[in-house]
């Protein structure tokens, strides 16, 4: 089985059932006769652009509302530290608020770093970290 149809699998197996985490997609995908590591589900899933959320794996694409309506659910707050924002989840959820965000374009963000419920986002100086706090803040 080539990837693109093992994606297809995926992203059929997620619109059918709540799948919360990689070793429950590594069996279902096994019951179709599709064998996959972890590492290739991870990359997959990346590469499909899911998300998880409290239902499981989701499809959210990468359109600029996904992190909106993420945010909104999961953010618990932002606040700047130097030129670090930092962001609070709920548990769980800070690697696909991080990964939402990372598919947007948002202006002068050097990169980010993803644990379960903390997002840290680097900014080029202290003061572009307090406008993104701010505006992020309206969010949480």
């Amino acid at each position: 089985m080539n990837k693109l149809e093992r994606h297809q699998q995926i992203q059929k197996l997620i619109r059918e059932d709540e799948i919360h985490t990689q070793e429950q997609l590594a069996q279902l995908l096994k019951g179709r006769g599709i064998e996959a590591t972890q590492v290739t589900l991870s990359r997959d899933i990346r590469e499909l652009g899911l998300v998880k959320t409290a239902q499981g794996y989701s499809d959210l694409g990468h359109q600029a509302s996904n992190f909106h309506s993420l945010a909104r659910e999961f953010m618990v707050s932002a606040v700047a530290a130097q030129n670090l924002v930092v962001i609070k989840t709920s548990p769980g959820h800070a690697m696909s608020l991080a990964i939402a965000l990372d598919t947007e374009t948002w202006p002068n963000i050097v990169g980010t770093i993803a644990g379960d419920d903390t997002i840290f986002i680097a900014m080029p100086d202290a003061a572009q970290a307090s406008g993104l706090a701010r505006e992020l803040g309206n969010f949480a």
